[in-house]
């Protein structure tokens, strides 16, 4: 990778500024770290190790923070009153969930785009109009679903969220799934699949498959069926065909609950 394309790389990950006076190979293997022994701990024997840090780390506070909540509109107040994750901080707009809480279907997309953020709404600008027409294509709109973000703020630059970023959001996702209680739910994207299934992890999944999610509070368990983010298939004309066999098993499995 010559020095131009990495600038470019860095750039579409959302760096905006240098912190160093001298340029950093990152590509280069870093000497290997030593763990230091517990012999050489400086702490005195027998005394009382420190109290945790009130509040616990920022994937407990949003956990606590989730679970406080007893209905939609408290878990929204919640979510923008919440300051523990640096995504808010960088953010225009924190990003809500949208639609019919009533309607047993929950559209899960992936981070909220640059659309969403200027607009404090899921799925706008030309990927919103794309995913309307799509759910026209099988009888249904925006106003027949709940839709969400995977995150309720805006990674900059565009970039994929980080492990402790999303492990900070996902309790929000997981308690509006409990509160709104869907039958269904439609994954729109590999990340969000990832979150909610634990793809690579205890289980693995195939795309356009139905799924049972197994959520304590959410019972009896909705069904999820994952898909193609609405953003891939604007980008790859060859996944659509994918896409509208996905449409029709969502649309068959609606017929089939009356």
């Amino acid at each position: 990778m010559d020095a131009l394309a990495a600038l470019r790389l860095q750039i579409e990950w959302g760096a905006d500024e240098a912190l160093a006076e001298a340029p950093i190979d990152r590509l280069r293997q870093a000497p290997a770290r030593t763990i230091p022994r517990a012999a050489e701990s400086t702490a005195t024997p027998g005394a009382t190790p420190p109290p945790p840090t009130a509040g616990g780390g920022p994937a407990e506070r949003a956990q606590a923070v989730a679970e406080g909540a007893a209905t939609l509109a408290e878990l929204g107040a919640a979510i923008v009153g919440f300051d523990g994750c640096r995504l808010r901080d960088t953010a225009a707009h924190t990003v809500l969930a949208e639609g019919d809480p009533s309607s047993g279907l929950l559209l899960v997309g992936e981070a909220p785009s640059a659309d969403d953020d200027r607009n404090g709404r899921p799925f706008t600008g030309p990927a919103g109009t794309y995913l309307d027409k799509m759910l026209a294509s099988v009888g249904l709109d925006r106003r027949s679903m709940l839709l969400v973000p995977l995150l309720p703020w805006r990674p900059p630059g565009d970039r994929p969220p980080g492990p402790v970023e999303l492990a900070t959001c996902l309790p929000f996702l997981i308690r509006l799934i409990e509160l709104s209680r869907p039958r269904l739910l439609l994954l729109c994207g590999a990340l969000s699949v990832r979150a909610l299934l634990g793809v690579g992890g205890p289980r693995r999944v195939q795309r356009g498959k139905w799924v049972e999610l197994p959520l304590p509070g959410a019972l009896p368990p909705p069904r999820a069926l994952p898909a193609h983010s609405v953003e891939l298939l604007r980008r790859d004309p060859s996944r659509r065909r994918e896409a509208w066999a996905d449409l029709r098993a969502l649309r068959r499995a609606l017929d089939a609950q009356g």
